[in-house]
């Protein structure tokens, strides 16, 4: 089982954001650890639910700062954060509809998603508001 670890790697420097991170890091880390131990689907089904559900409401969080601050890679931004949510909720109904479990190519998946917007979109947005905050 890979664990992600919180570190300064990831931070964009902007406490509010690093927050929310570090709570999506923690439920990614839940969500792997659950399945690894092979915990009941309908726990592993309510930890997808919650890292979707915090995830959504940290995009709101980041789109309320970037309307805030006039950021200029708004929209391109807020698609970007559509198209993650998209994709996770895809991995969320195979696992609800279809009844399938949650597969490592999946984690490596959801791993990938989370640590790539933060090192990309994010990164860039932390810079920006970094400056204007």
């Amino acid at each position: 089982m890979k664990v992600l670890t919180w570190d300064n790697s990831l931070s964009v420097q902007i406490q509010e954001i690093d927050d929310d991170h570090r709570k999506l890091v923690d439920l990614f880390n839940m969500l792997n650890r659950s399945v690894e131990d092979g915990d009941a689907a309908n726990y592993i089904e309510a930890v997808m639910e919650e890292l979707i559900s915090c995830t959504v409401w940290h995009f709101r969080h980041e789109e309320r700062l970037m309307l805030k601050y006039a950021y200029e890679g708004f929209a391109e931004h807020k698609t970007e954060h559509q198209e993650l949510i998209d994709s996770a909720r895809e991995v969320q109904q195979k696992l609800l509809q279809e009844g399938k479990s949650i597969s490592s190519e999946d984690i490596e998946f959801l791993e990938n998603w989370l640590t790539g917007h933060i090192l990309g979109a994010d990164m860039d947005l932390g810079s920006y508001l970094g400056e204007v905050m």
